[in-house]
């Protein structure tokens, strides 16, 4: 291929490449964002009986399941991003696409054996996962902050 019919592959390839991963992030963010709304009415709904209960019964009644709600989110989004890499074939298999994304969502590193044409959403998968672990991690902090409270 000729320089200049492959660097204007390459410039689509990459616009391509962001505009799936920002379509990605929206998506990632409104299961996110829905997903804290919900889990935060439903505690707040729950805390007038948690009162009720003894001190270490209301930690652990709250911080158990407001930290399983958060990782399904998370494992959600994951998920997202995997059957992404599946349907446009980056990986081989599912289990692949998924170990995949759970590597790069945690921001634990891709394998460099990646499918070169969209390597570029797995480094801005990355970003993702670190922008939503630390918008669960002011959450659940804020939550607990207000929780243990009552304590002292």
């Amino acid at each position: 291929m000729p320089p200049a019919a492959s660097g204007h592959t390459g410039v689509m390839n990459a616009f391509l490449q962001l505009l799936a991963s920002v379509i990605l992030f929206v998506l990632c963010a409104v299961i996110h964002g829905t997903g804290l709304v919900l889990t935060t009415k439903a505690f707040k709904a729950e805390e007038r009986e948690l009162k009720r209960q003894k001190l270490l019964t209301r930690e652990f009644g709250t911080m158990v399941p407001m930290a399983l709600c958060l990782f399904l989110m998370h494992l959600a989004e994951v998920m997202l991003f995997a059957c992404f890499y599946w349907a446009i074939g980056a990986r081989g298999s599912f289990d692949d696409s998924l170990f995949h994304s759970a590597a790069a969502y945690t921001t634990l590193g891709i394998p460099d054996n990646a499918q070169d044409d969209w390597r570029l959403i797995g480094a801005l998968e990355g970003l993702t996962g670190f922008l939503l672990i630390g918008w669960s991690a002011a959450i659940f902090v804020t939550d607990m902050e207000r929780v243990l409270r009552k304590r002292f």
